[in-house]
This record gives C-alpha cells, structure tokens and sequence, in this order.
C-alpha cells in the first residue's frame, strides 16, 4: 500500500463540496437570521445597505463571498490541504508536482473556482434592485456564467488528473490523502 496521492474522482470531488456547501449553508441562514433581526430593529440601516445594487453587492461580497472565499483558502492552504468536506472525504489539494498549495496559489484557486458564482451575485443585485437591467445584459452575464461552469466541468472530465479550468489556471490538483478516511 502507497501514501502516494492519487488522483481523486469526480464523485469524490463532488461529494466533498457538497459537504462544503452545508457548511456554506449554515452560514447563510445565520446571516439571514442577522438581516431579519437588523430589519426589524433598524429597518433605514437595511433600506441604505440594499437599497443601492452597489452598496449591495459589495455588502453581500464583505458578509457571504469573502468569508467563503476564506474559507477554501485558508483550509487549503493548511498543513492538511483540505475543507472540512474534503477531509471528510479523504481528499486534499497539492500542487500539480503533489506538493501542499501555498496561501497564494489557495487563493488564487478559490477565486477563480468562485468567479462564476460572483459574476451571479453581481448580475442578480443588478436585476433584483434596479430592475431595469435589460434581459440582454442579463442573459449575457448568465450566459458567461454557463460557460465557465460547462468549461470547469469539461476540463475535468477530459484531463486524466480530473482537474478542472480553475485548478490549471492555478496549477492544482485535488488528490486523496491516507491521512483521512476515503
């Protein structure tokens, strides 16, 4: 038996974010919880935040992206390279040489993973408060979106070490770890 990393499946990968994305979730329904309680105690503080799609969009980017985008990146720039779904399912990210990623080339991965999910942000706090987004910007910015997602899915399908358009671009690759269960 081998403590070599080898490439993780797809399954595995997807298993794992899924894992992520509760924990993502418990931390959009506190700041919900958050939003209703300042709503109802300071309802002019809420109307100033959202009422703008700027002022908006860059609250959601401070309270929900930045937090998810510490997240990925500190866990995986830690000694054992992974999010807590990750460990869980007994996979980390290295370096394309199988080494631990630093915290800039973490970042980086993470940025890039979450662009298509920003770029949605940014297009529904456009159409949500200004409501005169024209549907061809707005089908033009989804359409972006598609894409970079349909691309990140297709590099993993067709690349032998599954790694997806985001770990290319930062020089990744997602493995399995003896050191956790699989």
């Amino acid at each position: 038996m081998t403590d070599a990393p080898v490439t993780a499946g797809l399954a595995h990968r997807g298993l794992a974010f899924l894992v992520d994305y509760l924990v993502i979730a418990a931390w959009l329904l506190l700041l919900v919880g958050v939003a209703i309680g300042l709503r109802s105690i300071a309802p002019d503080v809420t109307d100033a935040v959202f009422g703008d799609p700027l002022t908006a969009e860059a609250t959601g980017f401070a309270v929900l992206t930045l937090p998810v985008i510490l997240y990925f990146a500190i866990l995986e720039a830690a000694p054992r390279g992974a999010t807590l779904g990750k460990r869980r399912l007994g996979i980390r990210v290295l370096t394309r040489a199988g080494h631990p990623v630093s915290r800039l080339r973490a970042l980086a991965r993470t940025i890039l993973k979450l662009l298509p999910w920003e770029l949605t942000h940014a297009i529904i706090w456009r159409f949500a408060i200004e409501g005169s987004v024209s549907e061809a910007l707005l089908d033009a910015g989804l359409v972006i979106v598609w894409v970079l997602i349909g691309a990140n899915i297709v590099a993993a399908l067709v690349d032998p070490e599954r790694r997806t358009l985001y770990d290319r671009l930062s020089g990744t690759r997602v493995a399995t770890d003896s050191r956790f269960p699989a």
